[in-house]
């Protein structure tokens, strides 16, 4: 869903295979590459991907003293500590990307009691992305 104004808060994400995450978002989840940098390796130095008025960033894991402190809920037995909720204006066709690229259905598609229908769905890596048509800024205007 598009939004005039721009998000001030960004979800910062790590990836052991950063590349095909960017892929993966882009493709079942709709964002855009508005920044991809990468390291000479083929690693992804940082990444910033929009979607609407929002934007996440991401980057390959790192074994230095700051990359350390994250684990994929792969290395967690698939306990996180966080999850995404994005705003689309058709979750059913996102839905039908997310399943025809095998993603894990978390919670099926469904109507919300607030209005809302939406799923969620784990990436490759096992982080959870909630899809849905809520739009909080206009949810309370």
């Amino acid at each position: 869903m598009e939004n005039a104004s721009r998000s001030a808060i960004f979800p910062a994400l790590r990836y052991k295979d950063a590349p095909a995450a960017i892929d993966w978002l882009c493709n079942v989840l709709g964002c855009t590459r508005h920044a991809v940098y990468a390291n000479p390796d083929g690693t992804i130095a940082h990444a910033e991907l929009a979607l609407g008025g929002g934007m996440i960033m991401l980057g390959s894991t790192k074994d230095d003293d700051y990359g350390k402190r994250f684990k994929s809920p792969t290395e967690t037995g698939g306990v996180e500590t966080r999850s995404v909720y994005i705003t689309v204006a058709d979750s059913d066709a996102v839905y039908a990307r997310a399943q025809a690229a095998g993603a894990t259905i978390v919670r099926p598609i469904q109507n919300m009691d607030y209005g809302s229908r939406e799923f969620t769905i784990k990436d490759p890596e096992g982080h959870s992305w909630s899809v849905g048509t809520y739009d909080p800024w206009m949810a309370h205007e």
